[in-house]
């Protein structure tokens, strides 16, 4: 088998054109949108509708319910509520890409939860931290939320950060701002985080890395540009946004085991960065949290994303996460 042919060029790989000015022009044709279906019908599974957030942000969300909840004017029981971050890079994307609404669609019905998928500002016009002060305000817009899908639906005492890509790392992200101010979400409650293939990088290169140099989906040469236009200017990519194992991390793993929070790591053995993802999930239990690892063989960055077949597995496992909480 020959190996694939190298990425010489991320910029036209990822159809992006940097101006003169630090923007960047993205071509959006490549990246098919969906609207919400916010009608109940016999072949609506599941329901969705948009909401603004913030305006002056232009941030918004898109929430998800299965349809079946919504025949009971009075619901008999609340549904878990999965906050999820789409990916990215922090560079391209959107909440109502067609494959991002299919695999919350998936999501929701599969788990029987609400999913609420907050938008956040991209890079480089908004560099980081901007995205995890759009994901923590879009956490202080649900706790105080008086949407009826929110308020009567969702089971605010049973919440769940999660992210796809640099949705991942934007979900431990905010998880971990979220663990030193818990107290002041009441009565928004998280009790764990799900990290769906994280995007986490570093300087020196990884051994995963170096074997998938030649990756086709997420090679670490186009890595290195979504940091190169995420990051804070002047920062490496050693910086505790990108590396969190940089120091043995931040005080805040150890509030998060405080609160006895689970954090799930999916991954895939083909992505360049299981290896740091692996390297995170090891961190973490260091710092005394419970994580649980799933690491597949054979996936690429994101499959589940890419591949609708793969989801229901992938469901399944988040589904017994969540599911034992109830035990707690």
């Amino acid at each position: 088998m020959s190996e694939p042919t190298p990425i010489s060029d991320p910029y036209a790989y990822l159809n992006i054109v940097k101006n003169p000015d630090g923007s960047i022009t993205r071509d959006l044709t490549k990246f098919p949108c969906t609207p919400a279906t916010p009608d109940p019908s016999p072949q609506t599974a599941v329901v969705s509708k948009d909401i603004s957030i913030n305006k002056s942000k232009s941030t918004w969300m898109r929430l998800y319910a299965p349809s079946s909840t919504l025949n009971d004017a009075v619901p008999s029981q609340k549904l878990p509520l999965v906050v999820y971050f789409h990916g990215g890079g922090f560079v391209l994307c959107s909440v109502d890409l067609q494959v991002f609404h299919g695999f919350c669609s998936d999501m929701a019905r599969d788990l029987n939860a609400i999913v609420a998928s907050p938008s956040y500002r991209l890079a480089p016009e908004h560099r980081l931290p901007a995205a995890y002060d759009d994901g923590a305000e879009a956490l202080e817009w649900i706790r105080n939320s008086e949407d009826e899908w929110i308020k009567s639906r969702a089971d605010l005492s049973n919440v769940f950060l999660m992210g796809t890509s640099a949705g991942g790392n934007l979900a431990y992200n905010v998880g971990m701002r979220s663990s030193a101010a818990a107290s002041d979400l009441s009565p928004l409650q998280i009790r764990g985080m799900i990290l769906h293939h994280p995007f986490f990088g570093g300087e020196e290169r990884s051994g995963s890395e170096i074997r998938l140099a030649n990756d086709q989906v997420c090679p670490p040469i186009v890595s290195d540009v979504f940091w190169d236009l995420s990051l804070p200017v002047g920062v490496d990519r050693d910086h505790e946004y990108s590396n969190p194992t940089v120091g043995e991390g931040s005080g805040g793993l150890e509030k998060i085991g405080g609160l006895r929070w689970k954090v799930m790591v999916v991954g895939g053995e083909e992505d360049p960065m299981v290896d740091r993802q692996r390297d995170v999930a090891k961190l973490m239990k260091r710092k005394g949290v419970e994580v649980v690892e799933v690491f597949n063989d054979g996936d690429v960055h994101g499959a589940e994303i890419g591949d609708p077949s793969k989801r229901k597995p992938l469901f399944a496992s988040i589904g017994k996460f969540i599911s034992s909480f109830a035990a707690l």
